[in-house]
C-alpha cells in the first residue's frame, strides 16, 4: 500500500516561515520550548504563530527535560499541541498529559531501539535522530543502518536532512514522517522558503518513486 510520507517542519519562529511551510504542504510545525536552544520560542509567542495554522496542520512543541509545570502551561496557551520529548523523560511523564506525544530516541551504536519502542508504548511515534552531546535536534545525519526491523512504533526520520539526501533515506528508511530544521534554514531559527519548498518537493518524490517501484 502506497503511504505518504508526513512532514514536520520543527524550529519556526516567524509568520513567514509558518506561511511558507503550509504554502509548501508541511503537515506539522514545530516550536522549540527548550531554553538553551537558539530556535526557543516564549510560550506566547508561540501561541500566536499557532493561531495562524490552517486546519490539518498540526502545531507541535518540542520539550527538554522541561517540568510538568511547563508543560501543562503550554497546552493551556496551545490546546491543539501535539507533545515532542526529546530529553530524559520517562514513560510516565510523557503519558501523564493524555496528549498525543513523540518520543525522540538519540541513536548511536549499541542503541537498544526496539526496547526503547516497548518502553513507549504509548508514545503515537518515535523519533530517530543522532546522538550528541546536547539535547534538541542535532542537525546531524546518523548511521541509517542503526535502524532495526521491527519498530514497534511508527518512526519518524530526523537528523540532518535536507532536500539532497531526504529522498536517500526515506527510500532506505520508509518512515512514517520526517523532521527537518536547519536543512532548511539560512540561519538559526530563520527558515529560507525556497529551501522549505525543496525540501517538502523532494519528500514527494521519494513517495512517487517508491510507488513507481512497487507497482
Amino acid at each position: 500500500m502506497n503511504q505518504r510520507t508526513r512532514i514536520k517542519i520543527c524550529g519556526i519562529g516567524r509568520e513567514a516561515d509558518v506561511q511558507a511551510a503550509v504554502d509548501a504542504g508541511a503537515d506539522a510545525i514545530g516550536f522549540v520550548f527548550y531554553p538553551k536552544s537558539p530556535r526557543r520560542l516564549t510560550l506566547a509567542r508561540a501561541a500566536e504563530l499557532a493561531r495562524l495554522l490552517p486546519p490539518f496542520v498540526a502545531p507541535v512543541g518540542l520539550f527538554v527535560n522541561a517540568t510538568a509545570t511547563e508543560i501543562a502551561a503550554a497546552l493551556e496557551s496551545i490546546p491543539s499541541l501535539l507533545l515532542q520529548f526529546h530529553g530524559d523523560e520517562t514513560p510516565a511523564l510523557c503519558a501523564r498529559f493524555k496528549r498525543p506525544y513523540l518520543k525522540a530516541a538519540r541513536m548511536a551504536a549499541g542503541f537498544d531501539l526496539l526496547d526503547f519502542a516497548r518502553q513507549f508504548a504509548g508514545a503515537q511515534a518515535v523519533l530517530l535522530d543522532a546522538h550528541v552531546e546536547a539535547y534538541g535536534g542535532s542537525g546531524k545525519v546518523f548511521d541509517w543502518s542503526l535502524i532495526p526491523s521491527g519498530v514497534s512504533r511508527p518512526v519518524v526520520l530526523s537528523g540532518g536532512l535536507h532536500a539532497g539526501n531526504v529522498i536517500q533515506g526515506i527510500r532506505r528508511v520508509r518512515p512514517w514522517a520526517v523532521d527537518v530544521s536547519s536543512g532548511v534554514e539560512s540561519s538559526p531559527g530563520v527558515k529560507d522558503a525556497a529551501a522549505t519548498r525543496r525540501f517538502c518537493e523532494a519528500v514527494r518524490e521519494a513517495d512517487a518513486l517508491i510507488a513507481a517501484a512497487e507497482a
